[in-house]
């Protein structure tokens, strides 16, 4: 695991908050003159800590759908099984989030469709394409509470100020 200091959580707290910062902007938000920002930024690139850089879409705006969490259950507990339904889930391009689960039930999907109906033909589509769905659980976004956020960098990477 790469040593961070507080500074590289700060890099990553203002890159979550807005990925299309500039390099120089960025080093002032942190508090470091440029050179050195750039390079702690290229070492959380280069070690995997940052994955990448997405823009947040207001899907409303685009047009009427719906977002479902499923909760699935396999037909049985293989690793050939698992395997299986994981390469799967990369064929639905409305899965746009799937979660393997420890517990009672397996795997926890985010699928977002046009409207109910394109959700079920979904579903069927899965049942019938035999990817070892035994059964699932539907839960219908009616609206969203609290976005997708950063988690609390200092707690996971034990820098809670506790020092």
């Amino acid at each position: 695991m790469l040593k961070l200091d507080d500074r590289d959580i700060e890099i990553l707290r203002v890159l979550a908050d807005n990925g299309r910062i500039t390099k120089a902007q960025l080093a002032e938000r942190v508090g470091l003159s440029a050179s050195p920002c750039w390079e702690r930024l290229r070492r959380l690139e280069e070690e995997g800590i940052i994955e990448g850089y997405k823009a947040t879409i207001n899907l409303r705006k685009l047009g009427p759908n719906v977002t479902v969490f499923v909760v699935a259950e396999l037909n049985d507990h293989t690793p050939a099984s698992f395997q299986a339904f994981e390469a799967s889930m990369q064929r639905f391009d409305e899965v746009t989030a799937c979660w393997a689960l420890g517990g009672g039930l397996d795997y926890l999907m985010q699928v977002v469709t046009t409207d109910i109906d394109a959700y079920q033909r979904l579903m069927d589509a899965m049942l019938e394409a035999r990817i070892g769905l035994a059964r699932y659980f539907t839960y219908i976004v009616t609206k969203p509470v609290k976005p997708f956020t950063l988690p609390p960098l200092r707690l996971i990477h034990g820098r809670d100020g506790a020092e």
